[in-house]
């Protein structure tokens, strides 16, 4: 029996290792490098916890010009890699004709939808987390001014300053929000000068408190709070280690698990086609809280966010999404 129970068990043993080795994920970069400190370096720490975990090694490419996502794409999919993510709305176009010419290969969009059966799009409720952090700088700023700086002028980033401008208001309806967004190429996401001159700008106006949703042009904005002694908030990762103290929060989007969670989906033979949309109920966004902010979040603010959250995800609160309308008329 104990002979029969250790064959059983090498058995088991060598099918999870034969699995382990048939999967052979790769990711695509978008703009902005997967070290930006905000949404592609999210995707690279999610990867990498992976890699870390299980000992599975990825390709990956960095893309530099909007040329390279579809020659990426085809690349990695003729080279037998599987799964394939692809980060950023941007790569839409060339996944959709990518994942056409490879349908036995999975493929996973984060930040848009691809209708391919083979395909797997994760998207957000941007809006949700930050009418979060909207209620947060609204209880913080001593001016009753707080400011936005969006990168590319798209829907998307549309959504996050809708949320974040009815989260202030939720808590102060007399305040003002400053708004401006940095550009409409993809170079808006990577420009930290400019990020910062329109912090600066809003700051100049009475703005104690700038929220950057503007990828590595956002590191522009929460430089210039930090040089101004102002606050700012960060997005996608955790920033607020960049400047403690100055970062009075980030809006968390989860990125990082989300790119986990297809390698290892992919590997467990799990992973599926269709449409993730992931907000405050599935701890897809939030806000953060640690050792670089706490001295600036009372327990008061965390308990009013907190019950917000609270009454988001039990339905009896809503928060209008700008791309159901493309309009932040709430």
């Amino acid at each position: 029996m104990k002979r029969i129970l250790f064959a059983a068990g090498m058995a088991l043993l060598l099918v999870a290792a034969v699995g382990a080795e048939e999967i052979k994920p790769a990711v695509v970069f978008d703009m902005g490098g997967k070290f930006d400190k905000s949404f592609n370096e999210g995707i690279y720490n999610g990867v990498e916890k992976f890699r870390m975990e299980t000992g599975i090694e990825y390709g990956e490419f960095e893309v530099t010009n909007e040329a390279q996502r579809e020659q990426a794409l085809r690349n990695f999919a003729r080279r037998g890699y599987n799964p394939i993510i692809a980060v950023g709305f941007g790569q839409a176009p060339a996944l959709d004709k990518v994942a056409a010419e490879f349908p036995d290969t999975s493929f996973s969009i984060i930040d848009m939808v691809v209708d391919q059966p083979n395909v797997q799009s994760i998207v957000f409720k941007e809006h949700e987390g930050s009418f979060l952090v909207g209620m947060i700088a609204a209880l913080a700023s001593e001016t009753g001014k707080v400011g936005f700086v969006g990168g590319m002028d798209i829907p998307l980033i549309r959504r996050f300053a809708c949320g974040y401008e009815q989260g202030v208001m939720f808590v102060n309806s007399d305040a003002q929000v400053y708004q401006n967004m940095t550009g409409t190429t993809p170079a808006a996401w990577n420009d930290p000068v400019k990020g910062a001159e329109l912090a600066k700008s809003q700051f100049d106006r009475g703005a104690d408190i700038v929220f950057a949703a503007a990828g590595g042009t956002g590191l522009g904005v929460l430089q210039a709070a930090a040089d101004g002694g102002k606050l700012s908030i960060g997005v996608d990762s955790n920033q607020n280690y960049l400047h403690p103290g100055s970062v009075l929060t980030s809006m968390l989007k989860r990125v990082d698990v989300a790119a986990y969670d297809v390698f290892k989906t992919a590997m467990d033979d799990t992973w599926e086609a269709g449409i993730k949309d992931l907000g405050l109920a599935e701890d897809g966004v939030g806000w953060a809280l640690d050792e670089n902010n706490d001295s600036l979040i009372t327990d008061e603010m965390a308990a009013r966010v907190e019950a917000a959250r609270a009454a988001i995800v039990a339905g009896e609160m809503s928060v209008h999404d700008y791309m159901a309308s493309n309009s932040c008329a709430y």
